[in-house]
């Protein structure tokens, strides 16, 4: 039995990691830090995109710490011999609720803040929770989402970064671009 239970356990992690694959992600409008609105998974037809969302300081926390590995691994690529991912990528966090307030003052601060490499990466959001409550179960963490050329969520995952995240995402990325 219990090997029984070591067994499922991982089958059950797993399961719950991909439970909204195969789902249309559902559209999202964001602001750019150059006050361009961003319309998703729209401005990303066909190409692959990487969408991390954060609904809360919490997430807000753990999402950052997702910015500069994807960067380096994605777009910045410091290797001998850079590979062509051709996707997009975007970090939102989400104003709702009460939150909605300091949508103006955080942007303003990030603007300042942001090292300029990053910021084009970067939408916030503005409004309702209610089309997302499905996909963000926890607002305590940031969730990701690989999406196909055609807007549908291939892979999904949350929380802090960890290289075994991050590396799940690449080979989903690199399996189907090659």
């Amino acid at each position: 039995m219990k090997k029984l239970a070591i067994i499922l356990i991982p089958l059950i992690i797993v399961q719950f990691s991909f439970a909204n694959n195969g789902d249309t992600f559902p559209s999202i409008t964001g602001e750019s830090l150059k006050n361009k609105m961003i319309e998703l998974p729209k401005a990303a037809k066909g190409k692959y995109c990487l969408i991390g969302m954060a609904s809360s300081r919490k997430a807000e926390a753990d999402l950052q710490t997702w910015m500069q590995p994807v960067y380096d691994l994605f777009i910045n690529q410091n290797t001998f011999i850079p590979i062509d991912y051709n996707m997009d990528i975007f970090f939102i966090p989400m104003f709702t609720g009460a939150n909605q307030a300091a949508y103006k003052k955080v942007m303003k601060k990030t603007k300042a803040e942001i090292d300029p490499e990053l910021a084009p990466y970067v939408l916030f959001y503005k409004g309702s929770l209610d089309p997302y409550k499905a996909h963000l179960k926890d607002k305590n963490k940031p969730y990701f989402f690989v999406l196909d050329e055609n807007g549908k969520i291939v892979y999904s995952t949350s929380g802090k970064y960890t290289a075994k995240k991050l590396d799940q995402i690449e080979g989903i990325v690199f399996h189907e671009k090659h």
